[in-house]
């Protein structure tokens, strides 16, 4: 978890304490050292899902089964963060730095996902973790079109894996604090 040890690394601060949600990501690793740190870390996370794509697009079997996990390897082990005591990020950076990746296959999971960002980016959510969940929800159908369309079946696979990794790192600490809430409506802590 580069978001993790670089900030702690660099600055001596434990940005998963010191934020709210206790992620390991960019976003606090900007918000609590710096932009510096935040692009440092950033940087690190794109990469993180970016190699190891790519390197396995020039050199493996792109239609293969096999290949979608290779797309979800990054984007899973950054989320579930096996090295952080199962606690890891929202894994945005990393899904970017994997359709990256996938630009000697094909641009299209780049272009879907930028675009969906930039349009729910403008747009009044209530919240990151809402565009988010939709984000990832509508670039699993699209991508699952367009990729089908173009014949590159273990990508689409790929994608929609991603996409249900990112929605669920997004939906379950919302749901959390759904609960949270109603319990202290509920006057039950």
């Amino acid at each position: 978890m580069f978001c993790s040890f670089v900030p702690r690394l660099i600055t001596g601060k434990d940005i998963c304490g010191l934020s709210d949600d206790g992620n390991p990501g960019a976003f606090n690793a900007f918000k609590h050292c710096g932009a510096g740190v935040g692009c440092l870390c950033l940087a690190l996370d794109v990469l993180k899902g970016l190699v190891p794509v790519l390197l396995a697009a020039f050199f493996t079997d792109t239609s293969s089964i096999l290949f979608a996990f290779v797309m979800l390897a990054p984007v899973l082990g950054h989320a579930a963060g096996i090295f952080n005591h199962m606690r890891g990020g929202k894994c945005i950076a990393t899904s970017f730095g994997v359709m990256l990746g996938l630009i000697p296959v094909t641009y299209w999971g780049i272009v879907l996902l930028a675009a969906l960002y930039i349009v729910f980016s403008l747009i009044k959510l209530s919240g990151n973790r809402v565009r988010s969940i939709i984000v990832y929800s509508l670039f699993a159908v699209l991508s699952a079109i367009v990729l089908c369309a173009c014949g590159l079946f273990a990508v689409a696979l790929g994608c929609g894996m991603i996409s249900l990794t990112a929605v669920l790192k997004h939906i379950l600490p919302l749901r959390s604090a759904i609960n949270k809430k109603g319990a202290e409506i509920n006057g039950n802590d």
